[in-house]
């Protein structure tokens, strides 16, 4: 793995502020740390106006402005180098024109030119991050010139694991990162900065929850801690 990621840029694509953190903040943090990776978040929707029966940001300004506050502190708890954030619509990403998502990951790809891409689970509750799957796929489509050589998806807890059983996009990890205590720490304190969106336990974004996620992945594969992805493409 080390020979994998050493000293790789990457780019986090999600859809919302803390899913950077939810599925792979732990993984991050040891890759910043330990493998001299550079990392680039990018976010695409702004999170919170789907909580009112109609899209107002005018009536969320407020909340708007505490988020972008919050992203920055979850941000300096894992080490991002660097987050951008855009604006489109909260769980009405199916309302806006895939080209239009696409054009952003495409303009951030050639601006960043990662040789590696973490995105959503194309087959999650969360509309928009079904969406923001098949958007990086789209803008990484595997031509002679592409920068992007590898892919893989994420879980995020509260969308991931709520899809029905019978649906035929099921998250299946085929790739799990060993992560330390610390690691899993700096992801917890990275959720916490989110007033919007943090729970209590026993809701899958609660410290308890997150920490007993990080266990049972690394029991999966005989370790303490880990976090689990779907290899979608890798070109070496």
């Amino acid at each position: 793995m080390e020979l994998m990621f050493k000293n790789k840029k990457i780019m986090v694509v999600v859809a919302h502020p803390d899913d950077e953190l939810l599925g792979l903040g732990a993984t991050m943090n040891k890759l910043i740390k330990n493998d001299g990776c550079k990392v680039k978040v990018v976010i695409l929707g702004e999170g919170i106006t789907s909580r009112t029966d109609a899209r107002d940001a005018k009536l969320w300004k407020k909340e708007l402005a505490i988020h972008k506050k919050n992203i920055n502190n979850a941000a300096k708890a894992i080490g991002y180098h660097e987050v951008k954030t855009y604006d489109f619509p909260d769980n009405r990403f199916d309302s806006v024109a895939l080209l239009d998502i696409v054009k952003v990951i495409e303009k951030e790809k050639e601006d960043f030119r990662p040789e590696i891409i973490f995105t959503h689970h194309g087959g999650d509750t969360n509309v928009d991050h079904r969406q923001t799957f098949d958007a990086v796929i789209t803008a990484t489509r595997p031509m002679s010139h592409e920068v992007v050589k590898t892919i893989f998806s994420f879980e995020t807890p509260s969308s991931t694991e709520w899809q029905a059983a019978s649906y035929p996009n099921y998250f299946k990890p085929n790739f799990f990162i060993e992560v330390s205590v610390k690691n899993v720490q700096a992801k917890i304190k990275g959720m916490e900065s989110y007033e919007f969106e943090k729970r209590k336990y026993p809701h899958p974004r609660s410290p308890e929850a997150i920490e007993i996620q990080c266990k049972r992945n690394g029991v999966i594969v005989g370790k303490e801690f880990a976090e689990a992805f779907m290899l979608i493409r890798s070109v070496q």
